[in-house]
């Protein structure tokens, strides 16, 4: 299948949640009768809650079945397991503490206090993509990876005019000078997000809508992390009606 990019927007920051929500679990449950497993990537972030608490609430949630899914994550903050500032801890409070799913499916970043530092958290991640990647791939080609992007249009921890942006290998980064609090976070690189099936990046809000007009317009990566996003097969930009103000009406899809 030729790789397809499309904008979908949503009345408002409720619709955009339970859309993608419905379309989350409706996808899964396909991935899941076609494979017998499927993988997700996860990110933190306002939009990331949404979604995920959203899928929570759902009637159909439990329509899946959670034992055949693996859920990976686009990036972490480099702080104590327990925090609150770790991505996987909000994911769980949001979503992942509610569905029962296996412990060994859930392949979470390393954590101050698992690891004596950020590289060696950044060397055991990588060894785990291997460990599951599909032929000579380096990581797994996840089946949908869910991606919030920041009024910067950075996206994981990818942030513009920084050098990891720029990588070419599909790996795990580190950041150490993160524009935003804490300084120290772990990341996926570009290739690594784009040996996805599917990325599906969730935007809401006035102050997303430039980054996403730029992206759109052909911006480049280092000026708009968000614009060297591609999944492999299908890209998706689920976004409300005020993070929509500059996108081309030609861009706009009537459906999925």
């Amino acid at each position: 299948m030729t790789n397809e990019r499309r904008v979908l927007v949503h009345p408002d920051k409720q619709s955009l949640g339970a859309s993608v929500a419905a379309r989350f679990i409706t996808k899964i449950i396909d991935v899941i009768e076609e494979q017998d497993y499927a993988s997700v990537v996860l990110s933190g972030g306002s939009v990331s809650t949404l979604v995920l608490a959203a899928i929570n609430r759902s009637e159909a949630r439990d329509s899946v079945d959670w034992s055949k899914v693996s859920f990976w994550w686009s990036d972490e903050r480099w702080v104590e397991a327990d925090s609150a500032d770790r991505n996987d801890k909000q994911n769980g409070i949001d979503l992942l503490d509610h569905i029962g799913v296996p412990a060994e499916n859930v392949h979470r970043f390393g954590a101050v206090g698992d690891f004596a530092s950020v590289d060696e958290a950044a060397a055991a991640y990588i060894a785990e993509l291997k460990d599951f990647a599909q032929g000579d791939d380096e990581s797994p080609r996840f089946d949908i990876t869910l991606l919030g992007v920041g009024p910067d249009g950075h996206v994981a921890s990818l942030f513009p005019d920084k050098p990891q942006v720029s990588a070419l290998e599909p790996t795990v980064l580190t950041i150490a000078d993160s524009p935003k609090p804490p300084p120290e976070r772990l990341t996926l690189s570009l290739p690594a997000i784009n040996n996805s099936q599917r990325v599906w990046m969730i935007l809401a809000g006035a102050e997303k809508a430039s980054s996403l007009g730029l992206a759109l317009a052909g911006a480049g990566a280092d000026q708009v992390p968000v614009a060297g996003v591609k999944g492999r097969k299908r890209t998706v930009f689920f976004v409300d009606q005020d993070a929509a103000a500059e996108v081309p009406e030609q861009l706009i899809a009537s459906s999925y």
